[in-house]
């Protein structure tokens, strides 16, 4: 799977001394991994009410994922 760069998806933000530096929903301290570790288990509305995240964010992050997926592989040297 191609690696994504975070920095292209306006719905997110990686911030040093902000959680680690770890990708996380723009505005917030919700780190974007939780909506992936949730998804199976929980509908987006859940994901909203429960981490005060918004449905334009939350569907954002899942299409930039999709569009990264798709995305070639970067040649390795």
């Amino acid at each position: 799977m191609a690696s994504s760069d975070s920095s292209k998806c306006p719905a997110v933000e990686s911030v040093v001394g902000k959680r680690s530096g770890a990708v996380v929903f723009r505005g917030t301290r919700m780190p974007v991994s939780t909506v992936f570790e949730n998804l199976q288990d929980m509908g987006v509305d859940e994901l909203m009410q429960e981490f005060g995240v918004t449905r334009e964010q939350i569907e954002a992050v899942l299409q930039f994922a999709a569009r990264s997926a798709e995305a070639p592989l970067a040649p390795h040297l």
